[in-house]
């Protein structure tokens, strides 16, 4: 009898009312998903400047491309097979509840609409899947890259990016990841790896020097990277508060870590300290705090970049004196630079800076970079294992790479019928792929010298 007024109580109280949109947190991240939207055109600029100008045009449709395709993919089914509830399978894949963006509306997905996390999730499969591409300019044909992106997003990067932030089972372990070392990263530059190995080098790779044709967007896509990045990062905390600062300042302060101790290593090896070399420091050092940003103190950052730039240097200068082509060293910038910003959390993470994370290796915690160890290896070895199987079945259907004499006039005119750069005011004529490929150079008929 004593407790039935505090049941009558409990009975007349009104429902908890649903989750609501904070406008603030909305704002934050209508900017943020913009800003990463914007990485992929700068990547194009990042990578077209990188290769020689007869494919330049190529590499930055590359780029563009994923825009368009990947982005529809991702509306389709690629949210829901990441995001969405899989339900006794949800440990390994989401379900297909949210296919055509069944569900998805204005509704709060935490403090945000359902539409703005979905949109903003959507940039992130695009530019991982655009980052592929630097391993295999100048050679892959158009269409087949497209199908393989387009498949890659939905096979490998959607169970990934499940697995580590859509309820799965690396999440249950407790792997950090705050915004996609594992998801994108890892993935994308053994993803690259292993293109490079199936299509083979360039057919002058290691003949002649391929030297970049335009220094200065190669600068310009890195200092643009470097902006939207404040969103990729910033914008992961998914709301306008403490921890979206913490991952803005980190991301502010790693790369410039990398850029100097980047540019030291290229001053005391050759003499010279490169603009290209920079500008790769700077990608490398966005890179590896990408895991991190939301988890480890301002000085970790610093620490963390500075550290990361090592590795990633000593895998480019390896690579070149290889056979493996991996054009734009893909892996060496963003698979080993995400793993050791990968591992690297698991050494600087601080709970005081993030209540929702975990303890590193130097606060008394080495099993959190034994978790991180296993978000690495998992990544590596599905990311690397599926993209084989996508290339090696699309190459029973189609020819994956431009023919030999294809490849030596350039890229853009064989693929997109246009150039970068005009050498004069006609036009070009195109011929189609099979007259490039197959038709004969004209042979002179000897004459016999008259006296």
């Amino acid at each position: 009898m004593t407790q039935l007024p505090l049941l009558l109580a409990l009975q007349a109280a009104p429902p908890a009312p649903p989750p609501a949109v904070v406008p603030a947190d909305t704002a934050w991240m209508l900017i943020s998903t913009a800003l990463v939207l914007l990485m992929t055109p700068a990547l194009a600029f990042f990578y077209g400047g990188l290769v020689r100008s007869k494919s330049s045009l190529n590499t930055m449709m590359m780029s563009f491309a994923a825009l368009g395709i990947v982005g529809v993919a991702w509306a389709l089914a690629g949210y829901s097979l990441a995001f969405g509830d899989g339900g006794a399978s949800n440990a390994w894949i989401g379900g297909l509840g949210n296919t055509l963006l069944a569900g998805v509306g204005v509704e709060a997905k935490g403090t945000i609409p359902h539409l703005v996390f979905f949109a903003f999730q959507g940039t992130f499969a695009i530019v991982t899947a655009a980052l592929i591409s630097g391993a295999v300019v100048e050679r892959m044909r158009f269409g087949p890259y497209l199908a393989f992106i387009v498949l890659w997003s939905l096979l490998v990067y959607a169970p990934v990016a499940h697995w580590v932030w859509g309820g799965g089972w690396l999440m249950t372990r407790g792997v950090l990841d705050f915004a996609g070392g594992t998801v994108v990263h890892i993935n994308a530059g053994i993803s690259a790896l292993v293109a490079a190995l199936v299509l083979g080098p360039r057919k002058d790779y290691g003949r002649q020097a391929i030297l970049p044709h335009n220094v200065p967007f190669v600068l310009l896509g890195a200092g643009l990277l470097w902006f939207g990045w404040f969103g990729f990062n910033g914008g992961s905390a998914l709301a306008s508060n403490e921890l979206a600062g913490l991952a803005f300042t980190n991301t502010f302060l790693a790369p410039m870590a990398t850029m100097v101790v980047w540019i030291l290593l290229d001053y005391f090896r050759t003499g010279h300290a490169t603009a290209v070399g920079g500008a790769t420091g700077i990608v490398v050092g966005l890179v590896a705090i990408t895991p991190a940003a939301g988890f480890v103190s301002p000085m970790g950052a610093l620490a963390l970049g500075a550290i990361a730039a090592f590795p990633s240097y000593l895998a480019i200068v390896w690579r070149s004196r290889t056979r493996l082509d991996d054009s734009l060293d893909v892996f060496a910038g963003h698979g080993i630079g995400g793993a050791t910003g990968a591992l690297l959390t698991g050494v600087f993470a601080l709970k005081a800076w993030n209540s929702a994370g975990a303890d590193g290796l130097l606060a008394g915690n080495p099993r959190q970079l034994a978790v991180q160890a296993l978000g690495v290896a998992t990544s590596l070895v599905y990311a690397g294992g599926m993209t084989f199987v996508i290339l090696k079945l699309l190459g029973l259907v189609t020819v994956l790479r431009a023919a030999p004499r294809t490849e030596g006039l350039g890229m853009d005119v064989s693929q997109h019928g246009e150039e970068a750069y005009s050498s004069g005011e006609g036009s070009i004529l195109v011929m189609p792929d099979a007259a490039l490929s197959v038709a004969p150079a004209a042979t002179l008929k000897p004459q016999i010298a008259a006296r």
